[in-house]
């Protein structure tokens, strides 16, 4: 049986083909004249809190390119989408962001809150990519994916109050919600104020790490604004006072050396924190100084007894024949009631 041999077009084609599947990656990463890399602090989130994600763009093309819309195109987006694939479209589709110009090599990084521009509130995890496309260049280029769960924590506390001011028709209310959420190497504690029948949030606020087994308290005084006060290390406090809007009106840390701290209600229906010393965790603490030579303090008079004196009035014996010297018993040579004679050591 006679094998047919392959016309050299043929090989050339079937080499073609293999060559340009070894280097396509390799042409493709010549393209990539924008990066774009996508950072976060964490991958784990409590529902509706802010998640800040930072965008950074570096232009690699070697002349200036100039991002903006054109023709329905953004320049700057993100793709986002569940695990299985599913789209999560923006709040709003058409959003406007101003036109940014890039030398070469230039970079720049901005922070977009992602749960203002996306709804990102159910549970589960995300698949975030950013996205920029250079109208110069005709072509989208994206970061690579990260990761991110959205979680709900676990509620410690929880109360509806109204909202002082409010009337009839217009009088509404408002769900607080105190919630925790444990991590790999901390405890973070949460407040949250919702109108859960407008289906408003107002804010999710994470107030800081707390120990689990310090249980916080919260109080309301009598215009419902809330109180918070957690043991975030041992022997340290945060205090917090937030409006019912979701405005932080006062954020104190605080040194408990012996006592521990307290929430406490006054005769005029305002609730203050009884103990602790509130200290400044940001200030830079104040580096010990070496004290200069002159600085040192005057030594104390050292007292020295001068040696015995000879006695005098006695004869000195006469050494005895055919002994040595060294071997001749020695009398004590004393006087008495000497009297010490005292230095005084000054130091320059």
């Amino acid at each position: 049986m006679i094998t047919p041999r392959r016309s050299p077009p043929l090989r050339r084609l079937v080499f073609a083909v293999a060559l340009f599947g070894i280097l396509f990656p390799f042409l493709q990463s010549l393209r990539a004249q924008v990066l774009v890399d996508l950072s976060i602090k964490r991958n784990i989130y409590i529902a509706y809190e802010p998640l800040l994600v930072t965008v950074r763009i570096t232009n690699l093309s070697g002349n200036t390119l100039l991002l903006a819309d054109v023709e329905g195109k953004k320049w700057f987006g993100f793709d986002i989408e569940t695990l299985d694939g599913r789209p999560i479209p923006p709040r709003d589709p058409n959003y406007e962001i101003q036109p940014l110009k890039l030398a070469p090599g230039e970079s720049i990084a901005r922070t977009v809150n992602l749960t203002q521009l996306y709804p990102m509130s159910d549970f589960g995890s995300y698949r975030v990519r950013a996205s920029v496309y250079a109208a110069e260049l005709s072509n989208y280029f994206n970061s690579p994916p990260l990761t991110v769960e959205i979680t709900e924590g676990r509620l410690l506390w929880e109360q509806t109050v109204g909202v002082p001011g409010t009337e009839g028709l217009q009088s509404s209310s408002r769900t607080i919600s105190l919630l925790s959420e444990r991590l790999a190497d901390r405890t973070d504690l949460y407040l949250r104020i919702q109108d859960k029948a407008a289906g408003i949030v107002y804010c999710t606020h994470r107030l800081g790490d707390y120990i689990a087994f310090g249980k916080p308290e919260i109080m309301l005084d009598t215009s419902n604004t809330i109180h918070v006060l957690q043991n975030n290390i041992p022997r340290e406090f945060i205090y917090s006072k937030i409006a019912l809007n979701g405005k932080i009106l006062d954020r104190v840390s605080l040194n408990a050396p012996k006592d521990r701290p307290r929430l406490q209600h006054t005769q005029d229906g305002n609730i203050v924190v009884v103990g602790g010393i509130p200290f400044d965790p940001r200030a830079t603490p104040t580096p010990a100084q070496i004290p200069n030579l002159s600085d040192r303090p005057v030594a104390l008079p050292v007292e020295q007894i001068s040696p015995t004196p000879v006695v005098q009035g006695k004869p000195t014996p006469k050494p005895t024949p055919g002994r040595p010297a060294s071997a001749r018993p020695t009398t004590p040579k004393s006087k008495p009631n000497p009297q010490p004679t005292t230095t005084t050591l000054k130091i320059d």
